[in-house]
């Protein structure tokens, strides 16, 4: 049933994420308008690397079981599939297995009997060694050649796949697919393509309702719903007062892509240079023009996080005007002071620890990009050391404690007194991470990487 080809797929975007909420008439809506699928993502590397590297979630279980029960409800009275990509913020197999612990308790509360499928994407390192070995490993910039050892460093490692495993889980009777780190736009391409919708428009309305709403007038107010035939696609918003324009359908392929025309996914490349945007009504566009290259090789990219030490925070906020007049120059006195006193009592040397000092309200942001000038009426001042165990971390915050507090400025007379955010004023932020891995891996099929398990509950 599910390779059965048709003349048309309709695509219900609700939201950005899995766990941001929606307003569950505009899923009714969705439903009435045709919907043949609902897809949607549940996470992405956009709030760094702590998700994947300490396996994770960013969002709240009771967000996560909200926003499924408005999904599974709707869907189940349609007899409509489920798609969610990148499960547990990152992908991770316990993200994947979190997430499925959740719709199985949803669905038995709500009595729903729904075939769940879960695709996992998390990547061995002994396994991706010996595809280095073969040379089938590539970087991706700016990174260079990779190194055994940074993949034996990394605490998680997964793959983003492409539409090919979630295809081959619906194709399988799944009602439900759970998917590990997937491209955003392969979950909601996955269900057109297994339909025989053609590729170009297919990626390109994808890429479009990877968002929800974002492409509308006001990204707020819920999804979308692209409807993607043999020519092109046509997308509209699930809630009846807000509108797509060309301009606002057309800017999302500037979102998160490092060219506007082009797009590339592990089967190959979405090209929109030729692509026309054009409104049907004030709500509705139709785009067409859309083509998709398939590569010569088909590849995976990889991610991965490392631990790079632990981390203790302090804040503390500047109203001092004579501070705030050279606020830079304060800030440099504080570097030298906390180097000079953390060598003084805890005897560390300066490869030993680090530590960031954050002006925010005075170019936190920009740096030396920053077009204002002028002294800032407040700072707030953030110190975040990093050093190899949260022991150490604290003790040279807690030596830095009395000069976020009182330091003056060489031309002061008297201490000034600053206002720490918290008492107590050093907040431990366990271990930090960094993202190690932007590398893409030949692949032999575009499911060899992925392993996926059929059933109604996740694995003990």
């Amino acid at each position: 049933m599910h390779s059965q080809r048709v003349e048309s797929v309709r695509i219900l975007s609700p939201s950005g994420m899995l766990g941001a909420g929606w307003d569950h008439a505009t899923i009714e809506r969705g439903i009435a308008l045709g919907a043949d699928v609902i897809s949607l993502d549940a996470g992405s590397t956009d709030s760094g690397p702590y998700y994947l590297g300490s396996a994770m979630p960013k969002t709240t279980a009771k967000a996560v079981a909200r926003d499924l029960r408005s999904l599974l409800t709707a869907a189940s009275a349609a007899d409509i599939p489920v798609i969610v990509g990148s499960c547990g913020t990152s992908g991770t197999d316990s993200g994947v297995d979190w997430v499925a612990a959740i719709a199985a308790e949803v669905m038995a509360e709500e009595g729903l009997d729904l075939k769940v499928a879960r695709i996992y994407s998390e990547q061995n390192a002994t396994d991706l060694k010996d595809h280095l070995d073969a040379g089938r490993i590539h970087p991706l910039p700016p990174l260079g050649e990779l190194r055994a050892e940074t993949l034996e460093s990394c605490t998680h490692i997964v793959g983003a796949m492409g539409h090919e495993p979630i295809v081959e889980a619906l194709r399988a009777g799944a009602q439900v697919v759970l998917a590990g780190r997937a491209t955003d736009t392969a979950v909601a391409a996955a269900y057109p393509l297994m339909k025989g919708m053609p590729a170009g428009p297919t990626w390109h309305a994808a890429k479009i309702v990877e968002c929800g709403g974002q492409c509308t007038s006001n990204p707020r107010a819920g999804g979308v719903l692209a409807t993607i035939d043999a020519d092109g696609f046509t997308i509209e918003p699930l809630d009846p007062t807000v509108s797509c324009t060309p301009i606002s359908v057309a800017a999302h392929m500037l979102y998160e892509t490092a060219n506007p025309f082009e797009m590339r996914e592990p089967a190959g490349t979405l090209d929109v240079r030729d692509a026309r945007y054009t409104a049907v009504d004030d709500r509705i566009v139709r785009v067409e023009g859309s083509t998709f290259h398939n590569a010569d090789q088909y590849t995976i990219k990889l991610e991965g996080a490392r631990i790079t030490g632990y981390e203790t925070m302090s804040f503390s906020a500047v109203r001092d005007p004579i501070v705030l007049a050279d606020i830079d120059a304060w800030a440099d006195l504080m570097r030298t002071m906390i180097r000079q006193r953390v060598g003084q009592t805890l005897g560390l040397a300066d490869d030993e620890y680090a530590f960031d000092l954050r002006l925010y309200g005075h170019n936190a942001v920009l740096d030396d990009l920053e077009p204002e000038s002028g002294p800032p009426r407040e700072v707030g001042v953030m110190l975040l050391v990093n050093a190899p165990d949260q022991a150490t971390a604290t003790a040279v915050a807690k030596v830095a404690n009395p000069l976020m507090l009182h330091l003056p400025t060489p031309e002061m007379g008297y201490l000034p007194s600053f206002a720490f955010a918290s008492s107590p004023a050093e907040v431990e932020r366990g271990a930090a991470y960094e993202f190690v891995l932007n590398h893409v891996v030949d692949c032999a099929s575009p499911t060899s990487l992925f392993r996926t398990e059929m059933g109604e509950k996740a694995r003990a």
